[in-house]
C-alpha cells in the first residue's frame, strides 16, 4: 500500500498545469509556509503582518520493544511576524498534548501538559523573486514541558532553507540543520544533524509535497538515527489562506511508525 501511494503522489503532479510553488515574501503573493512537511522555506513573512501556521491536530504512534505509544498534539501553533522586507521572528509553542502508553503487560500510563516553546528568526539572503533562494534561521527551545514531554533543556541550532525553482513547474528544497542537544545523562551538550530533501509541485490552488527526511542525533551515549517519508497536500482557498493534511512514514525503528495531521495557515 506505501509504495502504491507513492506512486500515486509522484504521478499526479505530472499532468498538471505548470504553475510555481508559492516562494515569494512580498505582501502581494500568496501565502508562503513553513509548512507542510518538516521544511523550511526561505520566504520571510512580508514587513509589518502576522502569519499563524498551525496544525489542528496531530497524532504520533509508534511499537518498539513490545510497547505502544500515541501522542496527540492539540494543535502546534507557529506565530511569526514580518520584520523588515527579508527577516520575520517566530515563536512556536504547544499548548496542550497528551501521551498515552500501553507496555507488553498491558498496563497503560497517561502524560499530558505544555510542550516546549521555540523562539526563530529567520534572515532571507536571496532575491525573493530569483529561481535560487537562501535563507538563514537560528533557533532556540525553551524547556517549557514537564518531564516525559520535554527533557528540560535548553537547545538550539540553525537550519538553511534552499529552494529552487527548476523547469516544468517543480521546487526542490533542501534543508541542511545542525543542532545543539543536551546529552541524554543530562550532564552536557551534543551536536546533531537534520537534512531533507522536499519536491513539490503546483496544480491549481493545490500544491503536493514529497519528502525524505534524516536525523543523525550524535549522543555520546549512542547515535541515534531517524528516518522518514513525508508527503503532504496544500490547497489555498484564498491568496492569504492555507489548508494542509499529511503524514510521515517512520522508516527505521527510531522514528514513529506513522504521524498523520490536518493544518491551517492564514496571514494578516
Amino acid at each position: 500500500m506505501r509504495v502504491v501511494l507513492f506512486a500515486v503522489l509522484i504521478a499526479s503532479p505530472l499532468v498538471a498545469q505548470e504553475v510555481a510553488v508559492p516562494t515569494a515574501s512580498a505582501a502581494d503573493a500568496p501565502i508562503c509556509t513553513d509548512r507542510p512537511t518538516k521544511s523550511n522555506f526561505a520566504c520571510t513573512v512580508p514587513k509589518g503582518l502576522f502569519q499563524i501556521e498551525s496544525d489542528g491536530l496531530t497524532w504520533l504512534t509508534n511499537n518498539s520493544g513490545g510497547t505502544r505509544s500515541d501522542q496527540l498534539l492539540f494543535t502546534n501553533p507557529t506565530f511569526k511576524y514580518g520584520l523588515g522586507d527579508s527577516s520575520d521572528i517566530q515563536i512556536n509553542w504547544v499548548p496542550f498534548t497528551r501521551i498515552r502508553s500501553r507496555n507488553a503487560a498491558g498496563t497503560v500510563s497517561t502524560l499530558s501538559g505544555i510542550g516546549d516553546v521555540t523562539v526563530r528568526f529567520k534572515q532571507r539572503l536571496t532575491s525573493p523573486d530569483g529561481a535560487f533562494q537562501l535563507a538563514i534561521l537560528p533557533f532556540v527551545k525553551l524547556p517549557t514541558a514537564r518531564a516525559g514531554i520535554g527533557n528540560g533543556k535548553l537547545e538550539g541550532g540553525v537550519a538553511v532553507p534552499i529552494n529552487i525553482s527548476v523547469p516544468g513547474g517543480w521546487t526542490v528544497t533542501l534543508g541542511p540543520q545542525l543542532d545543539v542537544l543536551a546529552d541524554a545523562d543530562g550532564q552536557g551538550r551534543h551536536a546533531g544533524f537534520t537534512g531533507l530533501i522536499n519536491i513539490a509541485r503546483q496544480f491549481g490552488n493545490f500544491t503536493l509535497y514529497n519528502e525524505i527526511w534524516t536525523s543523525q542525533n550524535f549522543d555520546p551515549a549512542g547515535t541515534v538515527q531517524q528516518y522518514s517519508y513525508d508527503v503532504s497536500l496544500a490547497w489555498l482557498p484564498r491568496p492569504t489562506m492555507q489548508f494542509d493534511v499529511g503524514a510521515n512514514v517512520g522508516l527505521n525503528r527510531n522514528t514513529p511508525d506513522l504521524v498523520g495531521y490536518v493544518g491551517i495557515s492564514t496571514r494578516f
